[in-house]
């Protein structure tokens, strides 16, 4: 490939990849600092809860005066999404694989292997040898290959029967655990490429909906073949291939065991902290991303059906047939000399026509800018006004929260009636209702009965309120009552 091919390629990819676009932000070292530590220990995160830890770490950067913003976390996050960098599904942020990426390059710059390359020269000896055995039309040559690999496991096990243990040195082992450690890391990526191409799968059918008037059997048709090339793809290919590992119990186990065992041996202090936890807890993930991934395309299907029965793709292409009929004669009237002033005495049965005439049709013209005028800037005031103080709740549920863990320290597990009797409601179903919110954020049990409770409203009328059986205890509560989503 020549010079000019390579620079227009790689020109492409900076303007369009996600990843290179994150790399390159201003603001990334945060951006990545960040989201690594948000999905830690998490493939999921509720939306909530990461806009008050990145709110929370914002303003801890501005009073150390090394992020100067005074943009909200919501919109960075709302940002963060439309480039690309997360995905929002049911309220759940998680990682693209274009984040994905962008991590993995930046954790290599400081965990490239300072020794030799004999573990990279093994793997790719292992891997020819596997390939020149799995690909020979050669009948003798794949029996004579086979051989040479028996003889050399007959020769370890011979020599293990004599006594002869032969152990890695350190720089081997050392070698070795980051090797694996790096195969693994990469795992998920593969998950995350399916993912983006389930969602540009829904995303290019509904556009053929509306744009090609398919009839429904011609989209199935379309589906089912989609649904085949996504498999067939590199990343398809590996989901696919893990998948059957997954389902392959023994080979799960036998996976699961040599990596513990592996972990609780010296071996082991050879990666860091965060290493040696994420190889223990590698399956885990991988189940729960594999299980993302279904879930992904299951409500992708559900959602393309419901869009196909409800008849929206064709209401869709009907208004913008219309539109651009509109659009159409408006462009023909004005190129005709027809003054588009003109009084028209259209009438039609709908109701109020606020359309006098072509003039008043405001085309959707690209270069149509917003016009501004008699627009007055207005300066952001941090002190809540009256009237917003008054609209805001009158109950706190952060510190019905606080009373109720205080409560659980010193009495142990309560139901929501229970407590009601050492903190008494004073402001009617409203505070009811705050610790409802609180036994729900913290995930209380939910005993198969419910509890009649009387309460006092602020008017001091007593009132009789039916609650379901929650049942709570200290345990349940963040060692930070901020992390709570109320």
């Amino acid at each position: 490939m020549s010079f000019h091919e390579l620079q227009a390629r790689f020109r492409r990819l900076y303007g369009e990849s996600a990843a290179w676009k994150l790399l390159r932000a201003d603001n990334a070292p945060y951006v990545l600092a960040f989201i690594a530590d948000l999905f830690s220990e998490e493939g999921e995160v509720p939306f909530s809860r990461a806009r008050v830890r990145l709110d929370a770490e914002i303003e801890r950067l501005r009073e150390l005066g090394q992020w100067q913003t005074e943009t909200p976390a919501g919109t960075y996050l709302n940002q963060w999404i439309a480039a690309g960098w997360l995905r929002e599904l049911d309220d759940q942020l998680s990682k693209t694989d274009a984040c994905e990426t962008a991590l993995r390059f930046s954790r290599s710059l400081d965990e490239r292997s300072t020794g030799t390359s004999a573990s990279h020269l093994r793997i790719v000896q292992e891997a020819v040898r596997d390939l020149a055995v799995a690909i020979s039309p050669n009948v003798d040559e794949r029996v004579t290959l086979l051989e040479q690999r028996k003889a050399e496991l007959q020769r370890e096990i011979d020599e293990l029967k004599a006594g002869v243990v032969r152990e890695l040195s350190e720089q081997q082992q050392r070698e070795r655990i980051r090797e694996v450690y790096q195969l693994a890391s990469v795992l998920t990526g593969d998950f995350r490429r399916v993912e983006d191409e389930i969602r540009q799968l829904d995303k290019d059918l509904r556009v053929q909906l509306i744009e090609g008037g398919n009839t429904r059997g011609e989209v199935l048709l379309s589906v089912m073949e989609r649904e085949a090339l996504l498999a067939a793809t590199d990343a398809g290919s590996a989901f696919e291939g893990f998948f059957q590992l997954l389902c392959d119990h023994n080979r799960y186990t036998e996976l699961s065991e040599q990596l513990r065992s592996i972990l609780a041996r010296p071996i082991a202090q050879q990666l860091t902290a965060a290493q040696q936890q994420f190889l223990a807890q590698l399956m885990r993930e991988l189940s729960r991303e594999s299980e993302r991934v279904f879930q992904v395309r299951r409500r992708t299907e559900e959602g393309l059906r419901a869009y196909i029965e409800s008849g929206a793709a064709s209401e869709n292409r009907a208004v913008e047939q219309l539109l651009a009929q509109l659009e159409k004669a408006a462009v023909i009237l004005r190129d005709g000399g027809c003054s588009l002033r003109s009084e028209t005495r259209l009438d039609l049965p709908v109701g109020a026509l606020t359309l006098f005439s072509p003039d008043s049709l405001r085309l959707r013209s690209p270069d149509e800018k917003l016009d501004t005028r008699g627009v007055q800037a207005q300066t952001n005031s941090r002190e809540p006004s009256a009237q917003i103080l008054q609209s805001l709740e009158s109950v706190r549920v952060r510190e019905v929260a606080e009373k109720v863990y205080l409560a659980l320290c010193q009495r142990g597990p309560q139901t929501i009636a229970g407590l009601l009797k050492v903190l008494p409601v004073q402001a009617g179903l409203e505070e009811l209702v705050a610790y409802v919110r609180v036994a729900k954020a913290v995930n209380a049990a939910t005993l198969e009965r419910s509890e009649q409770v009387i309460i006092v409203d602020r008017s001091g009328a007593q009132l009789r309120a039916t609650v379901p059986a929650l049942l709570l205890s200290a345990e349940l509560f963040p060692d930070n009552l901020d992390e709570l989503v109320l």
